[in-house]
């Protein structure tokens, strides 16, 4: 089996307002790769990626009715767990999270397997898991 060195896995969102989805997506961590805006509408972005550190990462777009993958009834239902190398990371992203206009699930506490986790909801309800457990 050859090893590829770019992610292998990409959580797929839709946002209603994907600037301000993009702008909570750089607090908790992620840079941008590539963001593809409508030729009409340069509000509308029809492909952005986004990198979570150096093994995986989002793609996301604006709501458009005529795309299956990206409908409105698809907006905020989604959920994610982030991993970061310590616990004060955890504790850092769920206040940047936070200052994002994000609204807090479930604070910062230590967990009974291993490590810390928080989980916030972005402005439009999806939720975002952070915590230094990296599993198994």
């Amino acid at each position: 089996m050859t090893h590829n060195t770019k992610p292998q896995l990409f959580h797929s969102l839709t946002f209603a307002d994907a600037a301000r989805g993009a702008e909570f997506l750089r607090a908790l961590g992620f840079e941008e790769v590539v963001v593809n805006t409508n030729d009409n509408d340069p509000n509308v972005v029809e492909h952005a990626q986004y990198r979570w550190r150096d093994n995986g990462g989002v793609m996301f777009g604006s709501v458009r009715e005529d795309n299956p993958h990206a409908r409105s009834e698809m907006v905020g239902h989604a959920k994610c767990y982030l991993v970061v190398e310590t616990d004060a990371e955890v504790d850092d992203v769920f206040y940047r999270a936070l200052a994002a206009h994000g609204t807090a699930i479930a604070e910062p506490t230590g967990q009974d397997y291993g490590g810390r986790s928080a989980t916030i909801a972005d402005p439009e309800g999806n939720q975002w898991s952070v915590g230094s457990y990296p599993g198994e």
